[in-house]
């Protein structure tokens, strides 16, 4: 991500690069709190979309925990790409060997990794990240 400020004291637009890696740990714990007070039901966190399930069950990536909403199952981590060059609906890599060659790529693009339980339905992401090899390069401006 670039932020770009106003003009800097060199007469030039000044450009700071950041991190813009999310992590959603806190809201994850929320829900599950949530679900074990009873303040929501399973049914209500449980919903998967069909397509991240098949994801979740072919090319999801074991994370070695068990699911917090039914313990009895492992949960996955099914990641999705997005960026200029991509299918509208983004692309969910199959092996490491296509995730790293999507986050190598000379455009920018966004990861999202979510963390599914394949036997209930459980669902959250996990985090967002850019990729690419230059992530926080400022998109071109058409002259004018």
């Amino acid at each position: 991500m670039s932020i770009t400020t106003r003009t800097g004291a060199l007469g030039r637009e000044e450009s700071f690069a950041r991190d813009a890696r999310v992590e959603y740990r806190l809201v994850r714990n929320s829900v599950v709190r949530d679900v074990r007070t009873g303040r929501r039901e399973k049914v209500d966190v449980c919903d998967a979309h069909p397509e991240l399930m098949r994801a979740a069950k072919n090319v999801g990536k074991p994370t070695g925990e068990s699911c917090p909403i039914c313990d009895s199952n492992e949960t996955v981590e099914v990641t999705y790409v997005f960026g200029a060059g991509l299918p509208a609906g983004g692309t969910c890599p199959a092996t490491a060997a296509e995730l790293a060659r999507l986050r190598g790529r000379e455009d920018p693009v966004t990861c999202y990794a979510v963390e599914v339980c394949p036997g209930c339905g459980w669902h959250h992401l996990a985090r967002r990240y850019p990729a690419g090899r230059n992530p926080t390069r400022p998109r071109r401006r058409r002259q004018p």
